[in-house]
């Protein structure tokens, strides 16, 4: 991961968010709403207006096409970066982060300074109307800063998809390198604490269809269990799974846009080439005759 942890040798912040858990229930968007909306807490926040400003928004993603489709929701929040372009922008302390790893914009300081809704490049500062300030999911900090070990996101979350994390710097490395965690737009540099499993995966390229085979007296009839090879032009991989009991198969974690896929069936020792098709992005091959 890289991550210079300058002089921070205590216990820091940091959210894991496992994507293939999230059902989209948006418990994480009404409890953070709750806390916040008409309520004042100085040094942390400005109050909520009651519509409209959410700072955790659950994004929809959905692969695939027709019977065969696949939905992920991906919670989204301020990411708390160590390399913060908002704290950068905001120069004066309006936007400054903790030792302990939140970033927090100071609803005084910050005040009418719409300019910096821009600096996240994110997209994750709302602009509160109401009170003509910026804001970000600030961790639930004056929570944290109470004695809760938790934000609400994490505690209202039923399925354990968000869960936060106060630990020393090297043992949250241990963390994202043993869970394969990623963060979104690595690219960016700007170093986020927040962190996801399975996203790449949310994110990658689906190919679905149905293997079917015509029995003696005309009909067809779905193929269970038997295995499907994919073949990916633009990588050269090889991947195989089964079709369930539905005869329906899909591959996931297809990263280019575009290629030509090739997929091969194999039944009681024979393999028979189904379908060859260009691709772009997510494909339903549809109903594939053996």
């Amino acid at each position: 991961m890289g991550r210079d942890t300058g002089e921070r040798s205590m216990s820091n912040w940091a959210l894991v968010i496992d994507v293939s858990l999230c059902i989209n229930c948006r418990n994480c968007v009404i409890a953070t709403k709750d806390e916040y909306s008409g309520n004042t807490f100085p040094g942390y926040s400005a109050p909520h207006p009651p519509e409209g400003l959410e700072t955790i928004r659950v994004e929809r993603h959905v692969r695939g096409e027709g019977a065969l489709v696949d939905v992920t929701y991906i919670p989204k929040a301020c990411n708390h970066c160590d390399n913060a372009p908002c704290v950068k922008a905001a120069s004066d302390g309006a936007i400054y982060k903790r030792p302990d790893g939140i970033v927090i914009i100071d609803p005084e300081k910050a005040r009418g300074r719409r300019d910096l809704v821009k600096s996240c490049p994110y997209g994750m500062i709302e602009w509160n109307e109401q009170e003509q300030v910026p804001q970000n999911w600030n961790f639930d900090a004056h929570l944290l800063d109470a004695g809760w070990t938790e934000p609400r996101c994490a505690q209202a979350c039923p399925t354990k998809a968000i869960r936060a994390l106060n630990v020393p710097e090297p043992e949250l490395e241990k963390i994202v390198k043993d869970d394969n965690l990623t963060v979104i737009h690595p690219e960016f540099g700007t170093k986020p604490r927040v962190f996801y499993r399975h996203l790449e995966d949310a994110l990658s390229h689906l190919v679905a269809g149905n293997v079917c085979e015509t029995m003696e007296d005309g009909r067809q009839r779905n193929l269970p269990g038997v295995e499907v090879v994919l073949r990916d032009s633009a990588s050269g991989d090889e991947r195989t799974t089964r079709t369930d009991h539905f005869g329906d198969f899909r591959f996931s974690g297809l990263k280019t846009l575009t290629s030509t896929v090739e997929v091969r069936v194999r039944k009681e020792g024979k393999e028979k080439i189904v379908a060859t098709r260009e691709r772009t992005g997510n494909i339903n091959l549809g109903t594939l005759l053996y």
